[in-house]
């Protein structure tokens, strides 16, 4: 099947048209997203997703499916350190939860036209220049064995952001939010809320993570429709399941290591690639394999309360 313009242009119209419907009609109005809520959404993007999926396997074979499932399984599972990152920078901010959803919706759309300018660029310099392939399996090897030994929490110092900065040093900043909203005008002039600030500190990690995870998915595939699609619909679930595993993330505490475990997997694949060959399906099978291990050693040993010191 041969990807053209028209066929990009339509697909693009029908997430942007999904992502309208989400905050137009069914959250039209601020509210805090229940767990029945989030878990029914998420369900909604991740049967879309397999259908595009299974279109996907029609249309193009059985090579670009399993290529598009496996991209999709690895970005959906890199997210989940998103959502912990989120979740710590809505504690930060004391983010209400009623508008908490609004923020989400904006960061996915920067996320996705960041990601697009990120996997087009990736995309022409792998087809250019083979030798990036072996500095990008090594880069992923790193990045595993640095998110395996990091321990304990990210920081969230936005002082320390520069585009923060950057955002407090050309824009003045009230100190109360203003129903939602990430603009007021005050005697005549125009002020950011914190909202906004807020907004900037989701955006940025987002980059953060992308160079992790537009990294992993290109070894999976150098196929610029199977990335990006992938990706795509990785990120449209991303709110819901935000919302869902807001509660659960902190008892998923081996995924991190299975994470690690599977840049590790990757990278090692690529740079050994002139050498030994696996196939998509017995790829698809370790990287399902590590995250269905790491969640149930989650669940069979799970972590320790810290107890309190005592005076």
């Amino acid at each position: 099947m041969e990807i053209t313009p028209l066929f990009w242009v339509g697909f693009n119209a029908f997430v942007l048209a999904m992502l309208l419907l989400d905050l137009l009609v069914f959250n039209r109005k601020a509210h805090v997203v229940k767990m029945r809520e989030a878990l029914s959404w998420s369900a909604f993007w991740i049967v879309l997703s397999l259908s595009f999926n299974y279109l996907v396997y029609h249309w193009m074979g059985r090579q670009a499916g399993l290529e598009f499932l496996t991209g999709y399984l690895i970005e959906k599972s890199l997210s989940v350190d998103n959502l912990f990152v989120f979740l710590l920078i809505f504690t930060y901010f004391k983010v209400p939860p009623q508008y908490q959803h609004k923020i989400l919706f904006w960061g996915i759309i920067g996320a996705l036209v960041l990601r697009a300018g990120f996997i087009l660029a990736g995309a022409a310099l792998l087809a250019k220049f083979h030798f990036l392939l072996y500095v990008l399996g090594a880069f992923l090897v790193y990045t595993g064995i640095k998110m395996a030994t990091s321990a304990g929490q990210p920081e969230i110092d936005p002082d320390s952001n520069p585009v923060v900065k950057f955002l407090s040093r050309h824009l003045p900043i009230t100190n109360q939010l203003h129903g939602g909203k990430f603009f007021v005008r005050q005697n005549g002039m125009l002020f950011a809320t914190p909202l906004l600030v807020v907004l900037v500190m989701v955006e940025t990690t987002d980059v953060v993570f992308a160079a992790d995870s537009i990294p992993a998915i290109l070894a999976v595939s150098r196929d610029t429709f199977i990335v990006y699609t992938s990706n795509v619909f990785a990120l449209l679930g991303l709110r819901a399941l935000y919302f869902a595993l807001e509660g659960l993330m902190r008892l998923f505490h081996y995924l991190h290591y299975g994470l690690s475990l599977i840049l590790i997997f990757i990278g090692t694949k690529l740079l050994f690639s002139e050498i030994f060959h696996l196939s998509m399906v017995l790829s698809l099978g370790i990287v399902g394999g590590i995250l269905l291990l790491s969640v149930v050693a989650s669940l069979v040993w799970p972590k320790k309360e810290e107890e309190p010191v005592q005076p």
